[in-house]
């Protein structure tokens, strides 16, 4: 099932839960806008190329859209629907004052030289300026964009609307950037996974975990785990897995990481078949890479207790039925990676105020916001008799309907 099937299904069924109006329903599965522009770039050999950009606005009923711009020659409107649509539940559940978007340009971004990327994500800009904005719509990093993408959305946005910084998060920190955001979305699975274990009368030292995916988030969070006790015993990406069920040296990984581009050859574990990782022995799993990796093949032989979704839609709902009936618990995506975008909300609020914030002041406040959603969830599971991925979106989606009836916009 793809990734907007997926989404739409999970809404339909947290519809059902709350008793929402069809109107309504239907009014909150429409996007507000879908934007499409031709982006034509001079190539550094002088000749022209054209790539197509689009962003889709999914819902502004909570306040200004938000979501990330993707580089990715796949870029698929399906799943970037779907992934817009993800930001709205995900916004409403981590309750900042946010709707939700997506967008992205098909190219490849590694064929694309730094000058010919500028070019592109100017033109990019200009194409779309006035259909983002401080109060609008707030674009952010995603796959195969970075700060330095911001750095130039910015820069060219304000040729049109004066000094803004407020129009993008995840920028660099010369540029008004919030401290602490680049490892947000994997501390905040931290706090999540916390969250969950606390419940469960269990805390991170002393359990072992598997990290599928070691970019930005994986790599975060294991090293987060690992401060704090945890034994992480197995690790993959795309150059490789390592295993070792004493626990791996997850700073020493980092170094290797570094300094070759792959996991392979690191000395301190063995390698591993990478597909071997999701059904590896360990107490939890964090996947942090890529969609549809649990499946109806897979989904009986994992053997982990508790499942942290780092990655976006990385449960297929066929292995999320096998998964439950195994009694594994799951925490859903559109909790537990939602730290990325809690913190960017506190990069927006720090450069509307133009107060900057310290670090410690950064991650504690995003405690604060993981802890309490998790509650939340847990509250309204309980009075929904439902799992907590239906506890999150049902949170979700009463949050974005209320503001709506509130706004009288269902009529």
């Amino acid at each position: 099932m793809n990734a907007l099937a997926a989404t739409n299904r999970n809404f339909r069924h947290a519809a059902r839960i709350l008793g929402l109006d069809s109107k309504v329903e239907k009014s909150l599965l429409i996007p507000f806008r879908e934007i499409k522009v031709e982006c034509t770039i001079p190539k550094d050999d002088g000749t022209l190329v054209s790539y197509v950009g689009f962003r889709v606005q999914h819902d502004n009923a909570r306040g200004p859209m938000k979501g990330g711009i993707r580089y990715h020659p796949e870029v698929d409107p399906d799943e970037v629907n779907a992934l817009a649509q993800l930001m709205t539940w995900k916004s409403a559940v981590a309750d900042i004052p946010y709707g939700g978007a997506k967008g992205g340009i098909g190219c490849n971004p590694g064929d694309l030289s730094k000058s010919e990327l500028e070019r592109l994500t100017r033109v990019f800009t200009q194409k779309i300026h006035d259909l983002i904005g401080v109060h609008t719509d707030v674009p952010a990093p995603d796959m195969g964009t970075n700060a330095q993408t911001m750095a130039w959305i910015l820069d060219e946005y304000s040729k049109f609307h004066g000094h803004s910084p407020a129009v993008v998060t995840g920028k660099p920190i010369d540029l008004g950037g919030s401290l602490g955001r680049e490892a947000a979305t994997g501390r905040g699975v931290v706090f999540a996974t916390e969250a969950l274990l606390a419940e469960h009368g269990k805390s991170i030292k002393g359990l072992t975990f598997a990290v599928q995916g070691f970019g930005n988030v994986g790599s975060w969070a294991a090293k987060i785990i690992h401060e704090r006790g945890g034994k992480v015993v197995a690790v993959s990406d795309i150059t490789g897995a390592v295993k070792n069920p004493n626990g791996i040296d997850i700073p020493e990984l980092i170094r290797h990481k570094e300094s070759t581009g792959s996991l392979k050859n690191f000395q301190g574990a063995d390698s591993m078949d990478a597909n071997e990782l999701l059904v590896h022995e360990c107490d939890v799993l964090i996947p942090c890479a890529l969609g549809g990796v649990l499946n109806r093949e897979n989904a009986a032989d994992v053997k982990a207790k508790f499942i942290i979704e780092a990655a976006n839609h990385p449960t297929d709902p066929e292995a999320d039925e096998i998964l439950a009936k195994k009694g594994v618990v799951i925490l859903p995506d559109i909790y537990a990676n939602s730290g990325g975008v809690t913190v960017s909300y506190f990069e927006w609020v720090q450069n509307i105020q133009g107060f900057m914030w310290d670090e410690e002041q950064v991650n504690k406040t995003l405690q604060n916001y993981m802890t309490r959603a998790f509650h939340n969830i847990k509250s309204m599971c309980q009075t929904h008799d439902c799992n907590l991925r239906m506890g999150a979106f049902t949170l979700g989606v009463s949050r974005v309907a209320r503001a709506t009836l509130l706004r009288g916009w269902e009529a």
